[in-house]
């Protein structure tokens, strides 16, 4: 199946929504989704960009995505954030989600990050193993931590 990765544009972020959607169902978490179409637009092509973002599309529908932004590790300096690469089901197996990844390692050399980061869950066994293939440590003695809003405000009552 033919596909071509690049650049999204604003109006690429309906897609990638629904992109995100399917994932958030993939993970469980079909309600975790708060980010919005407008979020995304806002966010991605305001005045200082939160994130880039590759998407890969055939000749009707963008059927990928990698979202991507830059950090900065007090042990690394400048690194590479993935967000999410997300796959649409069917499209999964046709090489495509290596595509993306070659595109997100490529421009994080391109930039001189020193470590591109991302996380997976510890159920999808398919992701871990693609991952590990590609050469990734999947690093299983750190635990992720969040805060979230609801969180964020319970804490600043207890200060």
């Amino acid at each position: 199946m033919k596909y071509n990765i690049r650049l999204s544009t604003i109006n690429d972020m309906k897609s990638v929504h629904d992109l995100i959607i399917e994932l958030a169902i993939f993970e469980k978490e079909p309600d975790a989704v708060e980010v919005t179409v407008k979020d995304l637009e806002q966010d991605g092509f305001g005045k200082a960009p939160k994130f880039i973002c590759f998407v890969a599309e055939n000749e009707t529908e963008i059927v990928g995505a990698a979202l991507i932004y830059t950090r900065y590790s007090t042990w690394k300096g400048k690194v590479l954030h993935l967000e999410d690469l997300i796959v649409k089901e069917r499209m999964r197996g046709s090489g495509l989600g290596t595509a993306l990844l070659d595109e997100v390692v490529k421009y994080g050399n391109n930039i001189g990050v020193k470590r591109i980061c991302w996380e997976v869950l510890d159920w999808n066994a398919s992701a871990i193993a693609f991952y590990e293939k590609k050469g990734a440590d999947v690093k299983r003695d750190w635990d992720v931590v969040h805060l979230n809003e609801i969180g964020i405000k319970n804490y600043l009552k207890n200060i």
